[in-house]
């Protein structure tokens, strides 16, 4: 591996991780023997291939990941890929407690990194449902009948932003809690604003 291949920015994120900082280096390491350019997105090491995003090493409470950004498509042959979330559609984690199981799965995630690049070479992409998939909550659609600016605010968000809010307001059980959500972003969608911003 020649130090080339090192971006300054990720030296600077490994320097101040407080935890998995041993996991991070060791799956830098893996990461750049497989060829692909070290970038510095989202606050985190990523790793791409002809500027396509392929893999990220990011770090939680519990546990050090390597995310592939199209994960859903790759085979799986191990059962070691996971879904973060229910509403995450591409992307997959394999996790990580400690230096020792990184060391011993280095082969496999060589080659599901491998297979990440094929994908990519193959042009494929991942089918993301449509935001007309997305169930929108009755207290919101209440509103819309009730303010049709609202509707029209809403509609003039990107799909993103759109999806973001139908999740925000679907979550709580209580329609009391989901009225008080939509509620308290009205302003924001008026304004053309995400759940975020």
């Amino acid at each position: 591996m020649t130090n080339n291949k090192m971006n300054p920015k990720v030296d600077e994120f490994l320097g101040k991780a407080k935890k998995w900082q041993e996991e991070y280096e060791t799956l830098r390491n893996i990461v750049l023997d497989c060829d692909l350019t070290e970038e510095f997105k989202w606050m985190h090491p990523c790793y791409t291939f002809e500027k396509k995003n392929i893999v990220l090493i990011h770090g939680f409470k519990e546990y050090c990941a390597l995310l592939f950004h199209k994960g859903a498509l790759l085979q799986d042959a191990h059962g070691i890929l996971i879904q973060q979330t229910e509403n995450v559609q591409g992307a997959r984690q394999i996790r990580f407690t400690n230096v020792q199981e990184i060391v011993a799965t280095e082969t496999i995630l060589k080659a599901y990194i491998h297979e990440a690049i094929e994908v990519e070479k193959a042009g494929l992409e991942v089918n993301f449902k449509n935001n007309t998939e997305f169930i929108v909550p009755e207290e919101l659609q209440n509103k819309f009948d009730e303010i049709p600016a609202l509707k029209h605010a809403f509609e003039a968000l990107t799909p993103g932003r759109q999806r973001a809010y139908i999740l925000h307001f679907s979550q709580p059980k209580q329609s009391k809690t989901r009225e008080s959500r939509v509620e308290k972003c009205m302003q924001k969608i008026l304004d053309g604003k995400g759940l975020k911003e």
